[in-house]
């Protein structure tokens, strides 16, 4: 069985990204920047004030000194005159700094009665100015291509004058279900039935990692209803669920097989999610999950969400590891890598502290969905005492 880092590897090296699109400003949120964002506009685009004040010249401070009010300039009404020796301009946060000013007097150290301005404190050359570029000038990368684009990307792009981004287009992961025994939510359920809880979960993660989840109908537990499922399709991932093991009824490797389909591998040394599978269908990347919907998950956070990580443009592709106390003892591992759902909190000193479930039973979705976090156990780990590191990945930093 491949060790859960060979397997992830294997998936995502045979993954090329998708292909390009514009997108405007209002739509790039949690997508990936396919190129470089150079700013079209320098920021700031002039030298303007800082503060509430006066636009004067330095050598004029001179602490009792008076100086005559000459203009006003608030921020989007640049004054078109000069400030010339004994006068000044009044300025707001944003003004532009005329002509002949080098600083600004700010009102706190300033007495102004009608047109004078009496000077309370000497001001050095450049105070309380935000010079031209000082932020990014035009042609700086403000955006570096790989990144995944949050608040503050938007922001400086805005502020680059940049309303569009060159983006990798939302990959679209096909999601097929099987089994005769699953009901959508709401229908009638069957006699040896349950609700499909697996398309509904997996779908959101996909969303939840940015890409768009095509929902199929379910295939029924046959050869044919399986490769018919795949008729017309396309996508850029198609994932399974359930019947990848090796019962009388686990027939998706043999339907996608009446597609060509090509294993890479299957079986993890994992728990939960063992019976994981990869390969190729007509050039389509193929996941094979579990049909445990709480094994689904784990796997889909282990492989999936990276998998949608690399197809999207993202460099990085790994789920994010942690570390934190544990706040109950574990036992020894045996040779799978163990995924412990627990709980998470602080300690008395504000360490984070993960406690997993006593009980780990790979059917209690409530349990799974209780949990904040994953806490990794290596194959054939020590036992562990409370309060020792261990690493986990959070659950709830994935929008999951």
């Amino acid at each position: 069985m491949l060790s859960v880092a060979e397997a992830r590897s294997r998936i995502i090296d045979g993954l090329r990204p998708t292909g390009l699109e514009q997108v405007m400003l209002d739509a790039a949120l949690g997508r990936v920047a396919a190129r470089p964002l150079e700013a079209r506009l320098s920021n700031p685009p002039a030298d303007i004030s800082a503060m509430d004040g006066y636009a004067v010249r330095a050598g004029d401070t001179v602490p009792g000194s008076v100086l005559a009010v000459v203009g006003t300039a608030p921020a989007g009404h640049p004054f078109t005159g000069r400030v010339d020796p004994g006068s000044c301009v009044r300025l707001f946060t944003g003004s532009l700094l005329p002509d002949g000013a080098d600083t600004v007097l700010i009102q706190e150290n300033a007495t102004r009665d009608g047109d004078r301005v009496t000077v309370n404190e000497a001001v050095a050359v450049g105070r309380h100015i935000r010079r031209m570029g000082q932020d990014f000038l035009v042609g700086d990368t403000v955006v570096p291509a790989g990144r995944k684009l949050g608040a503050r990307d938007i922001g400086v792009s805005a502020a680059a004058n940049r309303p569009w981004i060159t983006c990798h287009r939302r990959p679209v992961i096909a999601v097929l279900a099987t089994g005769d025994e699953i009901a959508l939510p709401g229908e009638p359920i069957p006699p040896g039935g349950i609700a499909n809880s697996n398309t509904p979960m997996l779908a959101a993660a996909i969303r939840a990692a940015g890409a768009e989840p095509l929902v199929l109908p379910p295939a029924r537990d046959s050869i044919a209803a399986i490769a018919g499922s795949l008729d017309g399709l396309r996508c850029d991932m198609l994932v399974t669920i359930g019947g990848a093991s090796v019962g009388d009824y686990d027939l998706v490797q043999a339907g996608l097989a009446e597609r060509g389909f090509a294993i890479d591998f299957w079986k993890i040394a994992m728990r939960p999610g063992k019976p994981l599978m990869h390969g190729t269908v007509g050039g389509t990347p193929v996941l094979g999950l579990p049909g445990n919907p709480v094994s689904a998950l784990v796997c889909a956070v282990l492989f999936l969400l990276p998998a949608i990580g690399r197809l999207s443009g993202d460099s990085a592709a790994q789920p994010e590891i942690e570390t934190a106390r544990l706040g109950a003892a574990l036992p020894a591992n045996d040779q799978r890598a163990d995924h412990l759902r627990a709980s998470i909190s602080r300690d008395d000193a504000g360490d984070l502290l993960v406690v997993p479930f006593p009980r780990q039973d790979s059917g209690m979705l409530r349990r799974l969905a209780l949990s904040e976090a994953l806490v990794l156990r290596a194959p054939h780990a020590a036992a562990a005492a409370a309060g020792d590191r261990v690493d986990i990945i959070r659950l709830d930093r994935l929008g999951l």
